[in-house]
């Protein structure tokens, strides 16, 4: 490949939710922004004036809505951005979970009528292959989402997204060094 082809990826993980602010699971459930969280989406926008070859957000209300306040308002959408479905889980807390399953996480135990590993690393491939077919690529999404997309990006499991720290309205990016896919920056 040459190397002024290899594609350049932006993430950028939804602002505040009242929920991502509550540290609630949150999969399906449409929730809107915060205050704060609009308005920390609209100061993303000075650092994603760039000119991307394609600009993607998941279907649910809070990217969206960040890709719009962020300057972004073409974003098309693609459902395999979605956040991992917690089934069960979604609307309540690790902790809370952990009261009846100790020790669980996304990334290594079931969720009881969600997703399992397998089924999102389907689904992310889906955008890893879509993503390396553009020069350069923005992508609104959420947490355990993109963490886990990282991860596909390097070819890692999905479950070592857990390595990955991602806080709201961040900017992190992929991209290549020589021919090997690696994270160039996180949680920016």
């Amino acid at each position: 490949m040459d190397p002024e082809m290899w594609p350049e990826v932006w993430l950028v993980r939804h602002g505040e939710t009242e929920w991502s602010r509550d540290h609630r699971h949150t999969s399906t459930t449409d929730l809107e922004l915060t205050t704060d969280g609009e308005a920390v989406a609209r100061e993303l926008a000075a650092r994603l004036e760039h000119s991307f070859d394609v600009v993607l957000t998941s279907p649910r209300r809070r990217a969206r809505d960040t890709a719009a306040l962020a300057g972004h308002p073409e974003a098309e959408v693609d459902a395999d951005l979605v956040e991992w479905d917690y089934g069960d889980y979604e609307g309540i807390s690790t902790a809370e979970v952990r009261e009846t399953v100790p020790g669980w996480t996304v990334w290594t135990h079931p969720t009881p009528g969600g997703e399992g590993a397998d089924e999102v690393t389907e689904r992310l491939d889906r955008v890893v292959t879509r993503l390396r077919g553009q020069p350069s690529a923005l992508v609104f999404g959420h947490g355990h989402a993109l963490r886990a997309l990282a991860a596909r990006w390097v070819g890692l499991p999905v479950s070592e997204g857990r390595l990955l720290k991602l806080d709201t309205a961040t900017v992190s990016v992929l991209g290549f060094e020589r021919e090997q896919p690696v994270v160039l920056r996180w949680n920016c």
